[in-house]
């Protein structure tokens, strides 16, 4: 917000009107264009200029950074992957000439990144594995000692100005590998000093002696200062990240979230296509030219890839150095063959005294050469053809996954026509028009900023999933029979319940098949220790909502609400009335009434019900 009103400011300074609105919609696509930049730079470094513009036209269209950049995707991303890879480009520099100007450059593109996105822990946990690194193979020089002490000295100040982040620079478990690393730093120069003063007798007894000191030291405070608290233990996403396993039978609010689940495979060659088979062949060739900036490349290949198959959300982390080493592999085997073509052609027309010199080689040198330039000819188209492929593949993924809103469905008709469903701008625009501005809706969690913003109305839940207590009680109420719910939505003081339902459109992300997700987190607390998930389960361990669904499942309020009076509705041509197209079976309870709830409002597609809770009657009527 901050960089959107800086950036209005100075656009009216310019004297160049322009709506803030605008300024938001576009934000995330400007960012986009100093990604591009910042990722050629970056390559550079790396590698060199033809790989540079080869990563930039990746990064440019790559699914898996543009589904965060297009225009209207207001969200702290867009400006986070750019700071992100400015960072990496400056640090890199740093270590290449070890200046205090390039280390002080890195300490402010890591201030921008830490405002912008909590993700920057990933980056403060890689710098100082790099250096471990430089380390651990022998390369730590009197550059990485400058760049890294100047980097992290200014970046934790500065980070340190952050509200949200303030000492949990010095005092979390996720900085203490940069803390550590600092430290261990100061203890290798200060080794190599004393090496260098004393004779190699004194220095092996001063070494033994200082290094059992100094363990211990670190041992004795870490623990203290962690049986304390003033080491604050490692958070569940972060935990969840080195056990994917964790969050689900710890926290279930965080395995819950759809970005937080382990990554299929094809959902990497849908985000990244053609760079999913370069990207192994980048790592080879940074391999096989060894330096301290290659050395980088390869840890953040790997650590990007591992985090980005624990957790889906994670690979727009991924998708820029995919994008860095295509370029790196790409530029090396294009390079590679076109010298080859261009030394063939060469061969195949000499000229004057080079022909006479020639002449003698016979037939096998015209065959070789004519063969290396055919091969290096089609090498190269291959090449062309892939990027005009993914060249497609990305224009394609843009268009159907990335560039409709999240309120706006899309679906097509047996004729190739395309469907427009409005059901939830139509919901939202109900309650702002028809209830009292004081009301109270309890939906899950997922809908609770768009209820609050398009909606304007207050809301017991939203995506801010930091009070666990307070949404495992709105599961609880989703989880629980009528008469139940009843008592825990007069004490939240609710007025309205709304669901997202797709048994009609066959719409399969709705509240139906989230529903064993407020089960777990319902159940996750004191209050809820009666809701099992067991109850909710057919006796041979299948979640049905027919009628071999459990008779808890069949009379939960979720369940009510999301098929009240949809038992007489026909769905599909040839089936039963209550056919439920996404979990394709007839639903189990048809004839029920609500006691508590009344109908208010139905979308036009069924996707979004609201009820009203019915007044409590009169005492002693």
């Amino acid at each position: 917000m901050v960089t959107s009103a800086l950036l209005y400011h100075v656009m009216n300074w310019l004297h160049i009107s322009i709506d803030i609105k605008d300024v938001c919609v576009f934000l995330a696509p400007f960012f986009s264009s100093l990604t591009t930049i910042a990722t050629f730079l970056l390559t550079r470094e790396i590698h060199d200029t033809g790989a540079g513009l080869l990563a930039a036209a990746f990064i440019s269209i790559v699914p898996g950074y543009i589904s965060r950049s297009v225009a209207g995707s207001y969200d702290n991303e867009g400006i986070a992957i750019f700071c992100m890879l400015l960072t990496y480009y400056f640090w890199i520099k740093a270590v290449r000439t070890g200046s205090l100007l390039w280390g002080s450059m890195t300490a402010l593109a890591y201030f921008y990144m830490v405002s912008s996105w909590g993700g920057y822990v990933f980056l403060i946990n890689l710098i100082p594995i790099h250096v471990l690194a430089l380390m651990i193979s022998g390369r730590f020089s009197h550059k990485i000692y400058v760049a890294y002490s100047t980097t992290f000295t200014l970046g934790t100040i500065l980070s340190m100005q952050i509200p949200f982040v303030g000492f949990q620079s010095v005092q979390s478990s996720e900085h203490m590998l940069a803390l550590g690393t600092f430290g261990l730093c100061q203890l290798f120069s200060f080794v190599e000093y004393l090496k260098s003063k004393l004779s190699k007798e004194h220095f092996a007894v001063l070494f033994r002696t200082f290094t059992v000191f100094i363990g211990t030291l670190a041992v004795i405070v870490g623990g203290v200062l962690a049986v304390s608290g003033k080491i604050a233990p490692w958070t569940g996403r972060f935990y969840s990240l080195l056990d994917p396993s964790y969050a689900k039978n710890h926290i279930p609010i965080i395995a819950s979230v759809s970005e937080h689940q382990p990554t299929a495979w094809s959902s990497f060659f849908f985000d990244l296509q053609i760079l999913v088979f370069l990207f192994p062949a980048g790592i080879y060739i940074c391999f096989s030219k060894l330096n301290d900036a290659n050395i980088f490349a390869i840890l953040y290949g790997v650590t990007a890839m591992y985090f980005a198959g624990v957790m889906v959300r994670l690979m727009l982390v991924l998708a820029p150095i995919m994008c860095v080493l295509s370029g790196v592999s790409a530029s090396t085997l294009l390079t590679t063959y076109c010298k080859k073509y261009v030394a063939s052609a060469q061969a195949a027309r000499p000229d004057g005294a080079v022909k006479e010199r020639r002449k003698d080689r016979g037939a096998v040198d015209k065959i070789s050469t004519d063969f290396n330039a055919k091969f290096s000819t089609g090498m190269i188209g291959i090449f062309s053809i892939m990027f005009l492929v993914y060249s497609q593949h990305c224009v394609w993924v843009t268009g159907e996954a990335y560039s409709s809103p999240s309120i706006v469905l899309a679906a097509r008709g047996h004729d190739g026509s395309r469907i427009i469903f409005d059901d939830f701008r139509e919901a939202y625009y109900w309650l702002r028009m028809n209830t009292p501005e004081d009301a109270k809706i309890m939906s899950w969690w997922d809908y609770g900023y768009q209820i609050t913003s398009m909606a304007n109305r207050t809301v017991l839940v939203d995506n801010n999933t930091w009070n666990n207590t307070h949404i495992s009680r709105v599961g609880q109420a989703m989880a629980s029979s009528e008469e139940n719910a009843s008592l825990i939505m007069q004490e939240l003081d609710v007025d309205y319940v709304l669901v997202i339902f797709g048994g009609l459109t066959g719409f399969s992300s709705d509240d139906i098949n989230k529903f064993l997700w407020m089960v777990r987190i319902g159940g996750s607390t004191e209050t809820g220790k009666h809701i099992k998930e067991s109850d909710y389960y057919t006796p041979t361990g299948e979640f049905r909502i027919d009628r071999e669904g459990s008779s808890t499942m069949l009379n939960s309020l979720m369940y009510k609400l999301c098929y009240y009076k949809f038992g007489s509705m026909y769905t599909e041509g040839g089936r039963p009335p209550g056919f439920d197209r996404v979990r394709n079976s007839e639903i189990g309870n048809k004839d029920f009434e609500l006691s508590t709830l009344e109908e208010a409002y139905t979308t036009e597609h069924w996707l979004v019900r609201i009820y009203r809770r019915k007044p409590l009657p009169n005492r002693g009527v």
